[in-house]
């Protein structure tokens, strides 16, 4: 699934051919996703121009010139794709197409169908269901040490669950937790309320880098992302840990060996010789 830096690098993808571009045409071809469209979905967004575009969370919102604000999620294996000039013919998997009054068509190509769209308006857009139990964004100020502490103090899961708990930060997901604990030497079965303090500090600094690193490098390349371009990304080269059992632990004098466990349902990478 998409992660934080693959998200924010398709919204950064998508803002020079939207922001201030009207919206001459929306092709809807299938009545639901996760969920269903909004009924009015089509006629909501034809016709109007877009504002701006942000991110919150893994999720892209789109504000519109009425104030209506397109909420969207690519799920497991969604992607926004941009053709400038004539799109191609729609496959089985294009789901949604906005053609710009530029001549721009933005797709949406879902093959497993795990995304979703839906219409808020800005006012209430931050009491939306998918976003109103969020936590702070980790790239913000409001996330900072004191703020992760006060969130984990009374937390008896381990810190891996802890940070995919999307209520503690939000955006956060199996891969660059993974990274971010490797790199404040923190082990992912570590008890979360034992990390308030100085392991807080070293654990929000990691969490910064580690996404500021995958975003500045077009986000992770997994076999089903793409980034708006249609370009892969390339940050997995970088990745010290996930992935990578059996490999050398690569801190130098380490000696140690990247282990694999499940937590939560999912692969946790990490070396047990340094992070504890």
């Amino acid at each position: 699934m998409p992660e934080l830096p693959e998200v924010e690098t398709v919204m950064r993808g998508l803002q020079p051919h939207l922001e201030g571009v009207k919206i001459r045409q929306v092709i809807q071809r299938r009545p639901n996703l996760r969920f269903p469209f909004p009924d009015d979905f089509v006629d909501r967004i034809e016709g109007r121009t877009v504002e701006h575009l942000r991110r919150r969370a893994k999720f892209i919102l789109m504000t519109l010139d009425d104030g209506t604000v397109i909420l969207s999620h690519l799920g497991m294996s969604g992607r926004m794709l941009i053709h400038e000039d004539a799109a191609p013919p729609p496959g089985a998997h294009d789901h949604v197409d906005f053609v710009t009054e530029t001549g721009t068509t933005i797709r949406y190509c879902d093959p497993r169908r795990f995304g979703l769209f839906d219409l808020t308006s800005e006012a209430a857009q931050n009491d939306h269901r998918m976003l109103r139990k969020l936590g702070p964004e980790p790239l913000s100020n409001e996330f900072n040490a004191d703020a992760l502490s006060a969130a984990l103090k009374n937390r008896r899961s381990p810190i891996k669950a802890a940070l995919l708990d999307q209520k503690t930060v939000a955006g956060l997901g199996n891969i660059y937790i993974c990274e971010a604990l490797y790199r404040a030497n923190v082990s992912p079965r570590r008890s979360a309320h034992t990390i308030p303090g100085k392991r807080a500090e070293r654990l929000t600094i990691a969490i910064r880098d580690v996404l500021s690193e995958a975003i500045a490098s077009g986000g992770s390349s997994l076999r089903d992302y793409v980034q708006a371009s249609g370009e892969l990304g390339y940050f997995q080269h970088q990745w010290a840990v996930y992935g990578r059992e059996g490999d050398p632990c690569p801190k130098p004098g380490c000696g140690g060996q990247v282990q694999r466990i499940t937590q939560s349902g999912r692969s946790t990478f990490f070396c047990a010789s340094h992070q504890r």
